[in-house]
């Protein structure tokens, strides 16, 4: 599903990703664990093609991303990759249902189908019953379902969470890493993800290990 190969990345003269390759196959849950600055989210922006590395490659389902011309990656990127953050960047004045819809309208579908997709999606993270409400009316663990669902919404290859439960409670924390396994397990959804919180990282299905912009070890959970 996913191969990166010698990934490197330098800002100035401070190589963030150093010399990184891994793999991740379909179904499988991947998290990325390491201390503040050891180039987690770095990694996981070239993974995404969110960045572009100084050296190296990144194939996913045999494409190379970055030998696609910009707007060919864009759309690539747009249908086979889905992005979860810390932080759930929904759309303030959009409900739930149109925050969702809009990878949908990127990608060209009708506004009638994008909503009837997003409903969908929406239902699946267990929220079909909050269609209409705005941002403002969610609680901080709906909101990151509605995130969820937006980026599954095209049907991605794969999806890239970084630290998708940082800014929740335990209790919410551990039920959005459920539904993660519950999407794998119905869907046969792929997962790289990066968090600080062990116990949920003992969840997946590996766990790598990052220090200095290297990957140091691996666990197998």
């Amino acid at each position: 599903m996913l191969v990166a190969t010698n990934l490197i990345k330098k800002y100035s003269n401070i190589t963030v990703v150093n010399d990184v390759s891994l793999s991740v196959g379909k179904g499988e849950i991947v998290s990325i664990v390491g201390p503040s600055g050891a180039g987690k989210s770095t990694l996981l922006h070239l993974i995404g093609a969110l960045d572009k590395p100084d050296s190296g490659k990144v194939k996913i389902n045999g494409v190379d991303l970055f030998a696609l011309p910009n707007k060919k990656q864009a759309r690539f990127r747009n249908r086979h990759l889905g992005f979860v953050f810390q932080f759930h960047h929904l759309l303030p004045e959009f409900s739930a249902v149109e925050n969702v819809a809009v990878p949908l309208w990127i990608s060209g579908k009708s506004r009638k189908e994008a909503l009837q997709s997003a409903a969908q999606m929406l239902d699946t993270v267990g929220l079909g019953s909050r269609l209409d409400n705005k941002p403002s009316e969610l609680s901080g663990g709906e909101q990151q379902r509605v995130a969820i669902a937006r980026a599954l919404v095209n049907s991605p290859s794969i999806i890239l969470a970084d630290e998708p439960t940082g800014n929740l409670d335990s209790v919410n924390a551990q039920a959005i890493h459920d539904l993660f396994l519950d999407l794998r397990n119905k869907f046969g959804q792929t997962f790289v993800m990066i968090t600080h919180n062990e116990s949920l990282a003992a969840m997946t299905d590996r766990t790598l290990v990052m220090r200095d912009g290297k990957l140091t070890n691996i666990i197998i959970n």
